[in-house]
């Protein structure tokens, strides 16, 4: 059995995962609650600034007459299991990393359908590479792509992961 020991680029990578977790979650979960408060009271009761509401015209084409179910999505899907990531990341849960896995995919699917019906806007570009840093960071806390003074692999080693799992998913190998 290969034992790896938690390295300061492995600090910086779980870092930059909790970073990139907390940011989708904070932002998503109050945007998705702001849609559904405004679908069900009415924009103008939330008393925000004109500037932040959502216009209707958006919704034109998509399956949608009110941004109630969007909000839900955005709130519960996307932001929720990004919350849930990060707290298992934070607390180094067992299922920590197929969570975080989850939700990046949660958030990459919200952002490509998302493009389909709404126009391109820097928002989509700002959380599309946040979910691509998410897999980028967690690929490397799971030794699956070696990085720049970190092979992952020593010669006659197998790969494992910070938990001592094998990246293969084979026991034996680890």
């Amino acid at each position: 059995m290969t034992v790896r020991f938690i390295t300061l680029e492995d600090r910086e990578m779980r870092a930059g995962l909790l970073i990139a977790q907390g940011f989708v979650a904070v932002t998503a979960i109050p945007g998705g609650l702001f849609m559904v408060l405004g679908a069900w009271l009415g924009p103008e009761s939330l008393g925000l600034p004109a500037e932040v509401y959502l216009p209707p015209a958006l919704l034109e084409g998509t399956p949608f007459s009110s941004y109630l179910v969007p909000g839900l999505l955005l709130a519960v899907i996307v932001g929720g299991t990004q919350l849930w990531a990060f707290l298992l990341t934070i607390r180094r849960m067992r299922w920590a990393e197929f969570l975080a896995a989850v939700a990046g995919f949660a958030l990459l699917i919200w952002i490509f359908v998302q493009m389909v019906f709404v126009p391109f806007s820097f928002l989509q570009a700002l959380y599309f590479t946040a979910g691509l840093a998410e897999f980028g960071f967690l690929m490397v806390l799971l030794g699956l792509v070696p990085t720049p003074g970190h092979s992952g692999v020593e010669s006659g080693q197998s790969a494992s992961t910070p938990h001592g799992r094998s990246a293969g998913g084979n026991p034996k190998e680890a």
